[in-house]
């Protein structure tokens, strides 16, 4: 099995942190996204021992809502000692909803509207991740207008080139992300907000892309961001308290893709962090970090029932499932590689040769392609692995199709933690 929390039981089926997913399709229907909450808890404990163990004190591992943002999940990165990265209004009410300390929220986005920042500085939100001068222009009239003063970060791009998938690589100079180091154009933001009323410049964060497995690009990024402190203190007698270094530490999606040692990778950041900093004489600032795929990613399942096998002679077999792009949008996407096994089978061979295809009439609805699984007949549950990330989070109503429910399973029961979306629901915005 990819990951430890899978496993074959006595009945030859797919089990999932023990419970056997073919009784949660029964239980709960299908399509059904399924979260290992204690994984989830196990991810989030690596990152908060590493940070701890490692780097300075106030230092911390924030989660990127984005990955997946629902009223269940904050709670556990609460208990896990954990901040949390949102990037809109939404995101922070749906924090706020379950209980999360806005003072532990750090609220990112390129383009926040006028009422997301007054509602982000009514609220409390602890600290804005800075986009550009327009925005800055409107959170210092907010901040002002209620007598506060806003933590800020300033979000700068170190012009780096990660070598991950285009789509998600966030660090080169040409992006809507952020004010460029190499134009001059990151100075000239700096110095901006070092003289902007209602706001306290803490630092900088950058943000180099998603699904990195090595700390070699991480740390060319702190040599640049590092080299860019320096300039402004050389430059504006300013000395940043926080480096916000983003996410982009990334998972197994199948066999053969690298396994990331996280705390070693903190170990190896934070030493390339200290070394540079005594070279430069500079403060060892805390560090922040954005781990959002890398927390749920491997924690997510997302189960099928499958309809029908349909073979075209000479080209190949379609294994039909009730969900698909709607509940799954990654592979029209991205293509994203995935790992698919038949759960009501899943101790016999996986020799069966198909493209896994989805119920949308589009002809790009496929979530896996070329790939072997045990043969299904009608009725079997399907298993996607590795969904916890951007499936959810990313799902639609395309062909009015409904979202599918969420179960976390947590000491060995699994408990709805979102009901399946109805036809009132899908209606009820509709005048």
């Amino acid at each position: 099995m990819l990951y430890d929390n899978l496993s074959v039981n006595a009945a030859g089926h797919l089990a999932i942190a023990g419970i056997d997913a073919c009784d949660l399709a029964a239980e709960f229907g299908t399509p059904l996204y399924v979260l290992d909450e204690d994984r989830v808890r196990a991810n989030c404990r690596t990152y908060v021992e590493a940070v701890r163990t490692y780097l300075p004190d106030g230092s911390m591992p924030l989660y990127a809502s984005k990955a997946l943002s629902f009223k269940g999940i904050y709670p556990v990165i609460a208990d896990e000692g954990m901040g949390a990265d949102v990037v809109s209004g939404g995101e922070i009410a749906t924090a706020l909803a379950a209980g999360f300390p806005a003072s532990k929220l750090y609220f990112h986005g390129s383009n926040k509207t006028d009422a997301e920042i007054a509602y982000g500085v009514e609220n409390g939100v602890g600290c804005f991740i800075v986009d550009n001068t327009n925005e800055l222009a409107v959170l210092s009239r907010e901040a002002t207008q209620r007598d506060v003063v806003q933590n800020i970060l300033l979000r700068v791009t170190v012009g780096l080139d990660p070598h991950t998938l285009a789509a998600i690589n966030t660090g080169r100079v040409d992006s809507q992300f952020g004010v460029p180091i190499e134009t001059g154009q990151a100075l000239a933001f700096v110095r901006e907000a070092l003289a902007t009323p209602g706001v306290d410049v803490l630092g900088f964060h950058s943000h180099i892309g998603s699904q990195i497995f090595e700390p070699d690009s991480f740390c060319d990024q702190v040599d640049r961001l590092l080299a860019f402190a320096c300039d402004v203190r050389d430059e504006l007698g300013f000395v940043a308290s926080t480096f916000n270094l983003g996410g982009g530490f990334g998972v197994p999606y199948v066999e053969g893709d690298p396994k990331v040692d996280i705390a070693g990778n903190i170990a190896a950041i934070a030493e390339h962090l200290r070394t540079g900093c005594d070279h430069a004489s500079y403060p060892m600032p805390r560090v922040l970090l954005e781990p959002g795929r890398s927390i749920v990613a491997d924690a997510g399942t997302t189960l099928y029932t499958a309809g029908g096998t349909k073979t075209i002679e000479g080209y190949r077999s379609y294994v039909m499932v009730d969900g698909g792009m709607t509940d799954n949008p990654r592979y029209a996407l991205y293509k994203s590689a995935y790992t698919v096994l038949n759960a009501s089978r899943a101790s016999k061979p996986a020799d069966f040769a198909c493209t896994l295809a989805g119920r949308c009439c589009e002809s790009g609805d496929r979530i896996a392609e070329d790939i072997l699984i045990q043969q299904p007949t009608r009725g079997d549950i399907i298993a996607v692995l590795t969904t916890g990330a951007y499936n959810f989070a990313m799902s639609s109503n395309y062909n009015r199709v409904m979202r599918p429910a969420l179960v976390m399973i947590h000491d060995g029961k699994a408990r709805l933690a979102i009901r399946r979306q109805t036809v009132d629901d899908l209606l009820a915005l509709e005048v």
